[in-house]
C-alpha cells in the first residue's frame, strides 16, 4: 500500500469534504457551532458616553467647586433634563452622561451636602466610557468559520443578535470492529478487553459538533461488517478496527463491496499507519481509524478534527505551537511521531516532556497526556531546550 505523509493524506481527505448547509438558530443553541455568515454592529457599543463608576456627572470647567446637585442617572434610566455651569448629576456605573458634562468624579473624591456637593479638579473624559468605546457600527465583530463560545456569544448578544446562521452538524456514523472487544456493561470474556475507543471517539465527534449516530459493533464476519456499513445514513463512516491488512481485518473488503474508492491506503505516521479514507458508492465518506485506543485518538485529532471542521465551514488544519523539550529525544524514524506528552507553563514559557512508553494500547498514557508531540518523518536528535511542535489537547 502507498504510504502517504500525514500532510498529504489529510489534503487528500479534506478535497473531499463540501461545506453543509447553513441553518439558523437560536443564539442561546449556538454553542460550539460555525458561524455561517458574518455579524456586524448595528450600533455603537456603547451607544453614548457612559459613566465607568458610581459618582458625580459635571463639567471639568466648574472643578474644583460646589455644585448644585440637579438630578439623578442610572443604568436604563438616564437624565434628560437641562444643566448649565454649576451643576452636577448623581450618576452610577454603567448610566449615561447627561448632555452638557464631560466628566464623572468618584463619589469617594466628593463630599455632599444636602442639594450641593464638593469636588476636586478633573480632567475631561474623567471615569467615562465614550460611545462606541467597545465597537462602532458596522464594524465586523465576528467573522465567519469562527466557533461560537460563551464569548463569542456574548459579542453576538451585544449587537443586538437573537438568531445566526450556523453550519450544519455532520452526521457521522460510528462503527467498531473485532470480536475481542465488549461495550460495558456486558460482561467480557476471557479473551476479550471492554471497548474504550468507540466511547471515546463518539464523545470527541459531540465535542468537535458532529451528531453521533452508534452502530452496534459487529462480528469478524465480512458480510455482518458489509451490512453494518449498509445500514447507517451519515455523511461520514467511521470505523474503530479492522483496518490493517490481517486475516481478521475485514472493513476494506466491506468497504470495496459497497463501492469504495480509496483516496488515502495508508499514512506514513506513528501510531496510526493503517488510517485509510475513501469515497463508498453512494457517496458516503468513509474514514477507517486503527483499532488499538491511543493510535485511533491521534489520527482522530490530526485527520478526523480537521473533516469535522471542514463539513462544518471552520478552519481545518490542526494548529499546534512551539515549546521547548524538557528532555532530549533521539533521531525520529521514517514514520512522522505524534507522541503523547505533557505541557509545563512556568516563567511566561511552556515546555513539553513526552511520556516514556508510547505504546499505542495504553489509554492510560493519554489520559494523562495534554498535548501531542509532533516529530517530523526524519527529524534529527534533539537536545533539552530545543524547540518543537505540540498539539494541545482539550481538557477541562
Amino acid at each position: 500500500m502507498k504510504l502517504l505523509a500525514v500532510d498529504d493524506a489529510r489534503g487528500r481527505m479534506l478535497a473531499e469534504i463540501a461545506i453543509l448547509p447553513a441553518e439558523r438558530v437560536r443564539l442561546a443553541q449556538a454553542i460550539g457551532r460555525v458561524l455561517a455568515e458574518d455579524v456586524a454592529a448595528v450600533r455603537d457599543q456603547p451607544p453614548f458616553n457612559a459613566s465607568a463608576m458610581d459618582g458625580w456627572a459635571v463639567r471639568a470647567v466648574d472643578s474644583p467647586g460646589e455644585l448644585n446637585i440637579v438630578g439623578e442617572s442610572a443604568a436604563g434610566h438616564g437624565y434628560e433634563g437641562h444643566v448649565g455651569p454649576g451643576e452636577a448629576v448623581r450618576i452610577f456605573t454603567g448610566a449615561a452622561l447627561p448632555d452638557g458634562f464631560d466628566a464623572v468624579v468618584i463619589q469617594e473624591e466628593a463630599e455632599r451636602s444636602g442639594d450641593v456637593v464638593r469636588v476636586p479638579q478633573v480632567d475631561a473624559g474623567h471615569f467615562i466610557r465614550p460611545a462606541g468605546g467597545d465597537f462602532k457600527a458596522g464594524a465586523l465583530l465576528l467573522e465567519r468559520g469562527a466557533r461560537i463560545d460563551p464569548w463569542r456569544l456574548s459579542l453576538a448578544a451585544s449587537a443586538g443578535r437573537a438568531e445566526v446562521s450556523v453550519g450544519a452538524r455532520p452526521r457521522v456514523a460510528l462503527l467498531s470492529t473485532g470480536e475481542e472487544i465488549v461495550e460495558a456493561p456486558a460482561e467480557p470474556g476471557r479473551f476479550q478487553i471492554y471497548d474504550s475507543g468507540a466511547p471515546a471517539l463518539a464523545a470527541m465527534v459531540e465535542d468537535w459538533g458532529g451528531i453521533v449516530i452508534r452502530a452496534k459493533p459487529v462480528a469478524d464476519e465480512l458480510d455482518a461488517v458489509i451490512e453494518a456499513l449498509r445500514s447507517v445514513e451519515a455523511d461520514l463512516v467511521v470505523t474503530v478496527g479492522g483496518a490493517s491488512v490481517g486475516d481478521h481485518d475485514l472493513v476494506r473488503a466491506a468497504g470495496e463491496a459497497l463501492g469504495l474508492s480509496l483516496r488515502v491506503e495508508s499514512v506514513n505516521v506513528r501510531p496510526g499507519k493503517p488510517t485509510f479514507f475513501g469515497v463508498l458508492g453512494d457517496g458516503r465518506r468513509m474514514l477507517g481509524l486503527p483499532g488499538n485506543p491511543a493510535s485511533a485518538f491521534v489520527c482522530a485529532e490530526i485527520f478526523l478534527r480537521p473533516i469535522l471542521n471542514a463539513y462544518q465551514g471552520s478552519a481545518a488544519e490542526p494548529a499546534t505551537v512551539a515549546a521547548r523539550l524538557e528532555q532530549a529525544l533521539p533521531a525520529n524514524g521514517s514514520r512522522e511521531h505524534w507522541m503523547r506528552a505533557k505541557l509545563t507553563y512556568s516563567g511566561g514559557g511552556v515546555t513539553v516532556r513526552p511520556y516514556r512508553d508510547q505504546d499505542s494500547s495504553l489509554v492510560s498514557v493519554f489520559a494523562a497526556s495534554d498535548a501531542l508531540l509532533r516529530r517530523r518523518a526524519g527529524a534529527a536528535a534533539a537536545e533539552t531546550g530545543t524547540l518543537v511542535e505540540v498539539l494541545r489537547l482539550s481538557r477541562a
